[in-house]
């Protein structure tokens, strides 16, 4: 007769290499899932981005008519994660007063942003960092605080469509040229751009490899 004590630990055997089973199944699903993902963004955008953009900006400050003026812009993108990017852009815009100025300003922005659904065609997105503004003939300068958000589609590999908004907070009360009041001045920006995504072949080449390797060791053989 076998001792209950062998029993015990017979049954405990069992169960800790079914467990250890399990745990193994969910991770290569994980896995699997993981690289699926990472292989849909790089087949839908890069590790790069060239940010292209346009539309209109007006000022909130000590004015009461301020108008609506021409903005465009240019950057870089560098994708940290599939979800998040640091970017840089050059801003150009005017500044513009009813029957007051129109004057001409550019700005250097750096940015974090956070895509929602990198690994789809269409992604809600927001960002925010800080930046450097000043007139075209750097008599005003200031620095400044943003963050907006935005919608990117993706019209064809690698060019993604996008419409945006930002919020801009400028550390100074002279961006219209009148201080006067107890807040400092705000800028607000729209418009549509194009991101340009390149980059990240050779990533891509290796989790197709990888996609390739896990599919072949999870191949189910007959039995006879």
């Amino acid at each position: 007769m076998i001792p209950k004590f062998s029993i015990i630990l017979y049954a405990l055997v069992i169960a800790f290499a079914f467990s250890n089973f399990g745990f193994s199944q969910n991770d290569d699903e994980q896995s699997e899932k993981s690289i699926n993902r990472r292989y849909a963004f790089f087949n839908f955008r890069g590790s790069h981005a060239v940010d292209l953009g346009a539309g209109t900006a007006i000022v909130g400050a000590d004015y009461e008519d301020p108008q609506f003026e021409a903005y465009f812009r240019i950057g870089y993108k560098h994708h940290l994660t599939s979800h998040l990017n640091l970017n840089v852009t050059f801003n150009k815009y005017n500044v513009a007063i009813k029957d007051i100025s129109n004057e001409g300003f550019m700005s250097f922005d750096l940015n974090f942003e956070f895509l929602f659904s990198p690994y789809t065609k269409f992604s809600p997105y927001i960002f925010a960092g800080g930046g450097y503004n000043s007139s075209n003939d750097f008599e005003s300068t200031a620095t400044k605080a943003q963050g907006g958000l935005g919608l990117e589609l993706i019209i064809t590999e690698g060019v993604g469509l996008k419409l945006f908004g930002e919020y801009n907070y400028m550390f100074t009360d002279e961006l219209d040229g009148l201080v006067a009041g107890d807040f400092n001045d705000v800028l607000l920006r729209a418009g549509l751009g194009l991101n340009i995504y390149f980059g990240g072949n050779k990533k891509k080449e290796a989790l197709r490899r990888k996609m390739k390797t896990v599919i072949n060791s999870n191949l189910i053989i007959p039995y006879n």
